[in-house]
């Protein structure tokens, strides 16, 4: 059972890890990913729940999209100016939700989505801004969720936690942490919607301790479980990473130090660390795909997580493409940096695709040393989705 419980929280991991890849620029179109936006988790490891998370915030499906059926009239001065400040959308969307309610404020979101480059770079900080807007209406933890939407990977879920966890003090939020999510269906099961509550703590306590990276790891620690842990720590980095997208800095990022805070926190941390640092080594090396290999392979015992995450991104960015991601991770100076390049990206284009066809094309296609571990590793990973 331990075991289970890890290799699900590590899934989840990742595949949020990708989604951060995106806000910082990866090109994925929502229409042409044909996901299920409720993945599974039973059989999925933490790294490669996080992988899959992540994608399916970069790429909501396109039912989603299409299923939106609002006529509402955008008269906001920030939307029909097209502005690029997060916080006007975000108090745009605040009041959407208090005047009309979550699911027109979703409606709006989606039809939004293909028409504004900004707000699609920007879908999940704009999902956890309609969930905390929505703890204000239903401060239970439970109604809230039961209103939710999981479009842009669950944001709206992330959102909540933070509104629920605004509202305890800084002294008794250590006692109180580990009771907060019993609400939600699932526990037992490790179910997605459980996840994402034990997720969203961490994201909520990044929030209640003014983004202090290592509190919140630290406050992340009074949930009861290893699992719980893991989950609120992806949480925490994750909101590290994405936090100057919403205009705010974190201290806790160092362009000239691509790896920090991975490099500073205990080691307890620092696999999931490196589940979300590449999309941020990637933007700060400007797409680098050689000079974030060179990063990774001075990361120690870490460098095996970093070379697969980077391989999830580089699927990302080339929208699951078997050439473009290939050349990519050729891109790795021996075979151990390209083997785990290629690991990542199968299991990305697995994902992606909800499907083994293309990932299996990949495989076929680069040297033949590294196409025996690649085929194992998506027939394993494919069954995640059986």
């Amino acid at each position: 059972m331990r075991k289970k419980q890890i290799q699900i929280g590590i899934t989840v991991l990742i595949l949020l890890a990708g989604a951060v890849y995106y806000w910082q620029g990866s090109k994925k179109s929502a229409n042409e990913s044909t996901q299920s936006n409720s993945p599974s988790t039973e059989n999925l490891s933490v790294e490669d729940l996080i992988k899959q998370s992540a994608e399916e915030i970069i790429n909501p499906s396109a039912s989603q999209l299409k299923s939106s059926k609002s006529t509402i009239t955008l008269s906001d001065a920030c939307i029909r100016e097209a502005s690029q400040t997060f916080t006007c959308y975000e108090d745009y969307y605040k009041g959407l939700v208090k005047g009309q309610g979550v699911t027109a404020a979703f409606d709006d979101l989606k039809i939004r989505y293909d028409q504004s480059a900004y707000i699609k770079s920007q879908c999940h900080p704009i999902t956890h801004t309609i969930g905390t807007a929505a703890t204000e209406i239903y401060p239970g933890v439970g109604t809230a969720y039961s209103k939710g939407d999981s479009f842009c990977w669950s944001g709206y879920y992330h959102g909540v936690m933070e509104g629920i966890i605004g509202r305890i003090s800084r002294e008794e939020l250590a006692s109180k942490m580990d009771g907060i999510c019993n609400a939600i269906p699932g526990k037992a099961s490790y179910s997605f919607d459980y996840y994402n509550c034990v997720h969203g703590l961490g994201h909520g306590v990044m929030a209640i301790s003014q983004n202090e990276l290592f509190e919140s790891l630290e406050l992340c620690d009074n949930l009861g479980g290893s699992w719980e842990q893991s989950s609120c720590h992806g949480g925490a980095f994750m909101e590290n990473v994405i936090i100057d997208n919403k205009n705010h800095f974190t201290k806790y990022l160092k362009p000239e130090e691509p790896l920090y805070p991975c490099t500073a926190v205990n080691d307890k941390y620092k696999t999931t660390c490196y589940l979300m640092q590449t999309s941020y080594m990637l933007k700060v090396t400007n797409g680098d795909f050689a000079k974030v290999f060179e990063l990774c392979s001075t990361v120690g015992n870490y460098a095996v997580i970093c070379y697969q995450s980077l391989g999830r991104d580089a699927s990302g960015r080339s929208i699951s493409n078997v050439e473009i991601t290939k050349a990519t991770c050729e891109l790795g100076k021996d075979e151990n940096q390209r083997l785990n390049c290629i690991i990542g990206a199968v299991k990305d284009f697995v994902s992606y695709h909800h499907s083994d066809v293309q990932a299996k094309e990949l495989c076929a296609s680069i040297e033949a040393n590294l196409q025996e571990t690649c085929y194992s590793t998506v027939a394993s990973y494919y069954t995640t989705f059986q």
